[in-house]
C-alpha cells in the first residue's frame, strides 16, 4: 500500500513538473527585430529602456509604462516620464548608466550607432524602424507581444485608424487634392509620400509634392519646392517666418497666400513621431487645414 502511495506521489510530482515546464514554455517569447536579429525571452521583460521617443510612447500606450526604467533625452510624453533617468540619444547613449539599470531589454532605432557595446556586454537590444504606417503597426504588435499582451498592439493600431478616418472627415472638400509640402525641422528634409506623415496626408486627401521614389524623408534642394508650387506648407512654427526670406520662395502659392500650418514645438514633435499618437496627429493636421480659410485670389 505504501509503495502504491509513493508511486502515485511520484506520478503527481511528474505531472506537476511537466505542467510547470509547459507553462514556462508558453510564456517564452521569440521575436525578430528590424535588423533580422532573433531574440528569445523566457518571460515578458520587466525592466525596459527605450532610446527613441516613439518607442517610449508605444510602450506606454501598450500598458508597459511601469516597466520603463530609463528613456532617451527627447522622450517627453506623457508627463509621468519626467522622473525617469535620461540616457542620451542615437549617437551618445550613456552605456554605463544603461548597464547599471540592468534592463531586460533595450529598445532602439535601427540607425542607433552608439549601442553596440550594450550587446557586447550581454544585453538584449531590439532595433526597430517606423518609417511607414505598416512599420508602425508591426512595431506595435511586436512590442505588445514582448510585453505579454499581444492583442493590445492591434487594439492600439485600430484606434489610430479610427482617429485618422475621423480627421479626414474634417478636411474641407475644397482642400482635397491640394499640393502640400511638409518640412522636417528647418529643412532641407521633407516628409515624402511614402513616409508615415506622407501616408497620413494622403488619407486626409492631400497631394504630397514629394514623390515616393525619393524615399520617406529625402533631403531636398530648395529649388525643388519652388518648382513644385505647393498650395499648403506645413512645418514647425519657429521656421515659418524664415521661409518667406528664402530665395524664390515668395513665388510659392502657399507662401504668397499665407496658406501655412506652423505647429508649436510640442504639437510638431507629436506629428513627427511614428507611434500611438498618429491618430491625434492626423486631427491636428486636419484642424489646421480646416482653419486656413480661403486663399486670396490673384
Amino acid at each position: 500500500m505504501k509503495l502504491m502511495t509513493l508511486a502515485r506521489r511520484c506520478a503527481l510530482w511528474a505531472l506537476l513538473a511537466s505542467a510547470l515546464t509547459a507553462n514556462a514554455q508558453s510564456s517564452a517569447i521569440t521575436l525578430r527585430d528590424d535588423l533580422g536579429t532573433e531574440h528569445r525571452f523566457a518571460s515578458p521583460p520587466q525592466r525596459i529602456v527605450t532610446l527613441l521617443p516613439s518607442l517610449t510612447e508605444s510602450v506606454w500606450a501598450l500598458g508597459g509604462g511601469p516597466r520603463l526604467v530609463g528613456v532617451d533625452r527627447f522622450s517627453n510624453w506623457p508627463a509621468d516620464l519626467a522622473a525617469l533617468p535620461r540616457l542620451g540619444g542615437l549617437d551618445d547613449a550613456q552605456i554605463e548608466t544603461i548597464a547599471a539599470l540592468k534592463p531586460d531589454v533595450v529598445l532602439a532605432s535601427t540607425s542607433a550607432r552608439s549601442i553596440d557595446r550594450l550587446e557586447a556586454l550581454g544585453f538584449k537590444v531590439l532595433r526597430l524602424k517606423s518609417e511607414t504606417h505598416a512599420d508602425v503597426r508591426r512595431t506595435l504588435v511586436l512590442l505588445a507581444t514582448l510585453l505579454g499582451t499581444p492583442a493590445e498592439g492591434e487594439r492600439v493600431w485600430q484606434r489610430i485608424q479610427r482617429d485618422i478616418a475621423a480627421a479626414a472627415e474634417r478636411v474641407p472638400p475644397s482642400r482635397r487634392g491640394q499640393r502640400v509640402y511638409f518640412e522636417i525641422g528647418g529643412g532641407p528634409y521633407a516628409a515624402g509620400r511614402n513616409s508615415f506623415i506622407g501616408e497620413t496626408l494622403t488619407l486626409l486627401g492631400m497631394d504630397n509634392i514629394v514623390p515616393a521614389e525619393l524615399g520617406p524623408f529625402p533631403k531636398l534642394n530648395p529649388e525643388f519646392v519652388v518648382r513644385a508650387l505647393p498650395q499648403v506648407v506645413m512645418g514647425v512654427q519657429r521656421e515659418q517666418a524664415a521661409m518667406a526670406a528664402r530665395p524664390g520662395w515668395q513665388s510659392i502659392p502657399a507662401i504668397a497666400q499665407n496658406q501655412r500650418c506652423g505647429f508649436e514645438t510640442l504639437r510638431y514633435e507629436m506629428l513627427i513621431r511614428p507611434g500611438p499618437r498618429m491618430g491625434e496627429a492626423a486631427g491636428v493636421l486636419a484642424d489646421c487645414l480646416a482653419g486656413l480659410g480661403h486663399p486670396a485670389k490673384p
